[in-house]
Parts: C-alpha cells; structure tokens; sequence
C-alpha cells in the first residue's frame, strides 16, 4: 500500500470561521498531513485559529492561500470533493473509506486534494466541477451537516488507517494456562470462605459465578498475578483479623455482611432453575 500521506493536501474553500480552521489544523497533525490550503479567503479570527490549532500551529502557519479553487488545485491529479447533499451528478459518490486507497495509490505519483466547502453552504456544483471525485460521509437522513473540522479529521483518519502503517498495541504477557487459572480458583475459593463470603454447601454454584465473570475475554499471566495478590492479601487481612479476636464467628459474618453474597446466590440459582 502507498504510504505517500505527505502528498495530500486539504483544501477549505472560504472558511469562516478561525477556529474551524485552528481544529482542521490540529486534525491535519492528528493524522500525518501538513498540507493546507485555504481557497477563496476571507478576513479571519487568527487568535482564535491558534487556540484551536493548540499544537498544530505549524501546519496552521504554513498554509497556502490560494485566489480561487482551481488555483489551489491546479496542480494535483486527483481532487476528491466532500458534499452532503445528493443529486444527479452526485451519484458516483462514495465514502471516504471507500475512496482512501486509491487517493494514497495517485498520490505515490502527484498531488491529490482533499476540498471542503464553506461553513454555511458547503461546495457548488460549480465547484464540485473540478474535482475528479466525490466523497459523501454517511449520516443520519434527519441532520447530514457535519462541522467542516470533523469532516476533516474523518477523510484524514480514513486516509491514515490505509496507510496500513498504524500497529495497535499487543498483549505482553501471554495467556495464563489452565492449570495456573485453576490454582488461581482455588485460592479465590478458599479466600471467600475464609473472610465468610460463602458458605461450603452453596460454594460449587458461587464458584461458577466467579468464573464466568473472570472468563470474559483472555486472561493472561499477569491477569492471574494481580487476581491472585489480591485474593492472598484478602487472606492474610483474615488472619490477623482472627489473630487480634476482631473476626465475628463465620454465622455472625455471614448475618452481618453475607446478606449479599447469599443474594447472589438465590439469584443464580433462580436463573439456573428458569434456563
């Protein structure tokens, strides 16, 4: 896959707004681009531009501006239009997931533009003339306006994940074995009776509990490590409670702070009986 990001260029046509144009900045930074040009310019809050830009304000201060549209794209093979409303020559339309791969492919060779219309008014057909093709960002029927700064960072973002250069985090620690979950288990099953969570005639049916909840999604060595540390700790703040005579009796346990645990209980086994 192309990965010639550098070679896209985001055009605004006569934004109004400063800071739309700082958080187009910022969303350009966001993702890789450094190209910006403002067509057909118009006077602009600058501060407020800075503000929003917050630490894109280099791509902010090298913007291009450009007399008309098809000055600002003149030299680009490609240009790729944003609009939000449909109509006969609308409809070679496509979203800008759609249209990513083949705007990196031409821009191994040339320039491509990425335009997007005024504030108030979006693009004109006219405008909409000079561009090769034509990007609609999938929304509600009921409000299909989005902010010019979010459609930025929408068509931006699409374009980076092509890149397929983003490598998402990976898991360290590798999956916990059975036998290491089991003793994990075990131990939780001996903490819960020793500090009076459960009673030894109903302690099968709550284990089943904590497994489900401790089985949803992959539950690697560390996992197990920090379950186990706790249910340990759990276990040695029991001992020296029963050490210093501060532990009520096992029924006293279960009548003062087992009222849940037995809660649980009935619940599961109510469900178990109604599946």
């Amino acid at each position: 896959m192309a990965t010639n990001i550098g070679n896209i260029r985001i055009v605004l046509m006569s934004p109004i707004y400063g800071g739309n144009v700082g958080s187009v900045s910022r969303a350009m930074a966001n993702m890789g681009l450094s190209d910006l040009a403002i067509a057909s310019p118009r006077q602009l809050d600058m501060q407020e531009a800075r503000m929003m830009a917050c630490h894109a304000n280099d791509v902010l201060e090298s913007r291009c501006e450009f007399g008309t549209l098809e000055a600002a794209v003149s030299d680009c093979g490609a240009v790729f239009g944003t609009t939000a409303r449909g109509g006969l020559y609308r409809q070679h339309a496509r979203t800008a997931r759609d249209w990513a791969p083949e705007a990196l492919q031409i821009a191994s060779d040339a320039k491509v533009a990425f335009v997007f219309g005024p504030e108030d008014n979006g693009m004109t057909n006219e405008e909409l003339a000079l561009c090769t093709h034509i990007i609609q960002i999938p929304t509600t029927e009921e409000f299909s306006s989005i902010n010019v700064s979010q459609a930025v960072l929408i068509c931006a973002y699409e374009l980076f994940l092509a890149t397929q250069t983003y490598e998402p985090p990976e898991e360290k620690s590798p999956p916990a074995p059975s036998a290491v979950r089991e003793r994990m288990f075990a131990i939780w099953r001996e903490t819960l009776m020793q500090v009076g969570f459960m009673e030894i005639e109903k302690a099968d049916h709550m284990m089943l509990g904590l497994r489900r909840i401790m089985s949803r999604g992959a539950v690697t060595m560390d996992d197990v490590k920090i379950s186990m540390g706790i249910a340990r700790q759990a276990s040695w703040a029991a001992q020296q409670a029963t050490a210093n005579g501060n532990r009520s009796t096992s029924t006293e346990k279960l009548q003062e702070g087992g009222g849940e645990a037995q809660h649980i209980h009935d619940g599961m086994a109510m469900e178990a009986q109604e599946g």
